[in-house]
């Protein structure tokens, strides 16, 4: 969910986040894990950029991770194999406040090799910065802040100058999903317009993959159960899995109901066991 997130708003925002990230806004192209020519570590969190002249390499997280360091010094070097006369950027950006001193390490030694990258901790980071760039202002909400609520008040102000309407939508459904790492989804309903993310390409993303996800499960159940059986009972559990993201959203039980086409009581039963 996060990494589909991440991946949207470096790709399509390249601009911002080159700004913020390398001081000037250079246009950045998606580089494929495997015009490297190796299988990727990780591919879900990687996000490689490039120019004419240089590599981003950035990596969203929400927890520490203790093998961070030696996946920088990796993909560096993956990178100058392929093209040893570029320079290469590589940032981690930490997500969710942590007291891990994992999310403090911003180098990475092999013996006599020592690598250095960024790690940037956003609980850290002044909100100004965000708020005045578009592809930033979903992660405006994970900003050094005393009240989140106040801090999405501004976010949604921001989004609301938007004038593209799609890319309104996608930015606010991106909103929401980080402001779930530090909100109550009750809370998050009541300031950003749920009816607006619907529109949006992640919602519609989130919904047909947890629908093909419930599919193919169900089409394996049905070599076994029979296939119509195992159809409808995969495309229902593809349908369940879906609901706490829509929860984080910011939609309410009905709505989920409504929009997945499921009955009430489903979705009520889902919750309170995900609660207990």
């Amino acid at each position: 969910m996060f990494d589909n997130v991440c991946k949207f708003l470096a790709e399509n925002f390249s601009e911002d986040y080159a700004t913020w990230l390398l001081g000037r806004p250079i246009t950045l192209t998606k580089l494929s894990p495997t015009e490297l020519s190796l299988e990727p570590i990780r591919a879900d969190s990687l996000i490689l950029e490039q120019s004419k002249d240089l590599v981003l390499h950035l990596e969203f997280q929400t927890e520490p991770d203790e093998k961070m360091g030696f996946r920088m010094l990796d993909y560096r070097i993956r990178v100058y194999r392929r093209f040893p006369l570029k320079t290469m950027h590589q940032v981690v950006i930490y997500l969710k406040p942590t007291k891990s001193a994992l999310v403090y390490q911003d180098s990475f030694q092999l013996g006599e090799t020592i690598h250095r990258y960024r790690a940037i901790r956003l609980w850290e980071e002044s909100t100004e910065l965000f708020l005045n760039s578009s592809g930033l202002l979903p992660l405006a909400i994970l900003t050094k802040s005393e009240e989140p609520k106040i801090r999405l008040q501004e976010v949604a102000k921001g989004l609301d100058t938007i004038e593209n309407q799609g890319v309104r939508a996608n930015l606010m459904a991106a909103t929401a999903v980080f402001a779930g790492l530090v909100m109550e989804p009750e809370m998050i309903k009541t300031i950003l317009r749920s009816d607006i993310m619907k529109e949006s390409a992640f919602y519609q993303e989130i919904l047909q993959e947890g629908l093909q996800e419930g599919l193919q499960e169900g089409l394996q159940k049905g070599r076994q159960e029979g296939l119509q059986k195992g159809r409808q009972e995969g495309l229902l559990e593809g349908k369940l899995k879906t609901i706490p993201l829509l929860k984080k959203l910011g939609l309410s039980i009905a709505e989920i109901a409504e929009e997945l086409e499921i009955d009430v009581a489903l979705v009520n039963q889902f919750v309170a066991n995900q609660n207990n």
